[in-house]
């Protein structure tokens, strides 16, 4: 129950503020960095290697497996901690990253990654902290104030690639890809001190979230028992789905994007590709919330998995130009936030309060976990069938997604008529 002394408008604006300042400084960092990801694993096994998406499998692992550790950190001692943990892991797994790349060893390179995806699951769960004490009606759109946050650091973030990379040459005689890592972890700096400093009173606290709060009877569910929550649930099972499908879609197109312009000579428009592809996933979000929260979220899901249908279909038909690479990249991004936000949104709305900060973090989990495994598996769909065939596949998903949320979504209205 949220505190009544306390100005709950008033502090909801203030933490809003706080978080948005730190997702423009953190997604400025991840952008960056991952988008040199794949290039640094063609730098290491040669330009040909079926590879190239482990970069974004571990880092997307690593995000899932901090996604439920953080959650549980937070249902304990609050958003704040457990935003500090997170962005701590980050600034050290992209320092240890860089050290990777500057000495060309893949192991190292490789566990750097894994730490830093600790940043993208902090940046994940502040979109929960921003519904904390959002009232009902606009959940979705205090959640999307967040995500469109992202997208000024998203898309500023590969734009700075290139003078990260001669910096780091030019000053300290680093290798190619070192440099973009290592100002990423300095990013994360910023993100930290924003959290630590400006996040009080704790927006989890004040609502009454904290498992100390609940009383002795309440336990916090382990990764299971959250799981078998969000199974027991018929719009919870939707709100994970939707979160699963728009993360792999996007993850499996996005992350061979990059590898498909570079072979075909196409490298340098590479970054300004992601950037718009970023800016789909964010740029529109307080649009996408406001439309979760006026028309529904199962509606807003539905059209998510219009416009991934869209975008899969537009990349399998690019061959090697990149001009249809834009937009195909842009609605990638923005199905990816209608699902996002919807399936996110439903998720909070469907589960008890009890256990809903643990069963955010096992839905982050899952979604983040399969979306490592379409960024694994990326690479070797791409190098035996081509990347028109791994945009064919997302297309296959988006069309499950928008069957599964038109057929809810008239379940409901049939429910709501009786």
């Amino acid at each position: 129950m949220i505190n009544a002394q306390v100005d709950v408008v008033a502090l909801q604006k203030r933490t809003l503020r706080v978080l948005v300042s730190g997702q423009v400084v953190a997604a400025a960092a991840l952008s960056a960095a991952v988008t040199v990801g794949a290039f640094v694993i063609q730098d290491i096994l040669g330009q040909e290697t079926p590879w190239g998406g482990v970069s974004s499998a571990t880092f997307t692992m690593g995000s899932a497996f901090m996604s439920q550790v953080l959650a549980r950190v937070m249902s304990r001692k609050g958003r704040r901690v457990g935003l500090q943990y997170g962005y701590s892991l980050a600034i050290v797994g992209g320092l240890v990253a860089g050290f990777g790349v500057n000495q060309s060893s893949l192991p190292i390179f490789i566990l750097g990654l894994f730490l830093y995806g600790s940043g993208q699951a902090s940046n994940l769960l502040s979109r929960y902290a921003a519904m904390d004490l959002a009232a009902p009606h606009q959940r979705s759109q205090a959640m999307s104030y967040i995500l469109f946050g992202s997208t000024f650091g998203a898309v500023f973030g590969p734009v700075l690639v290139k003078p990260a990379e001669q910096l780091g040459e030019d000053m300290f005689g680093w290798s190619t890809y070192t440099g973009p890592w290592i100002a990423s972890a300095c990013f994360f700096v910023f993100a930290l001190a924003n959290v630590a400093i400006r996040l009080r009173p704790d927006p989890l606290e004040v609502s009454g979230g904290l498992r100390s709060q609940q009383g002795d009877a309440v336990r916090t569910p382990n990764l299971v028992a959250a799981l078998r929550v969000i199974s027991s649930i018929r719009n919870a099972r939707v709100a994970l789905l939707a979160m699963v499908i728009s993360q792999v879609t996007m993850v499996a197109v996005m992350t061979m994007t990059p590898v498909h312009l570079k072979l075909h000579g196409n490298e340098d428009v590479s970054p300004y590709i992601i950037s718009l592809h970023i800016a789909g996933m964010y740029a529109f979000s307080p649009l996408v919330g406001k439309f979760a929260d006026h028309k529904g979220k199962l509606q807003s899901i539905s059209v998510g998995g219009v416009l991934l249908v869209a975008a899969t279909i537009t990349a399998a038909i690019a061959g090697e130009s990149a001009n249809l690479l834009w937009p195909s990249l842009w609605l990638l991004g923005l199905g990816w936030s209608f699902g996002l936000i919807g399936g996110s949104s439903l998720l909070v709305e469907s589960v008890p309060d009890t256990s809903r900060v643990t069963v955010q973090g096992a839905a982050d989990l899952l979604m983040s976990f399969c979306g490592g495994l379409a960024g694994f598996s990326s690479g070797f769909i791409r190098k035996a069938f081509g990347f028109h065939m791994l945009s064919n596949l997302g297309t296959v998903l988006a069309l499950v997604l928008f069957v599964v949320g038109v057929r809810h979504l008239y379940s409901a209205r049939r429910s709501s008529l009786a």
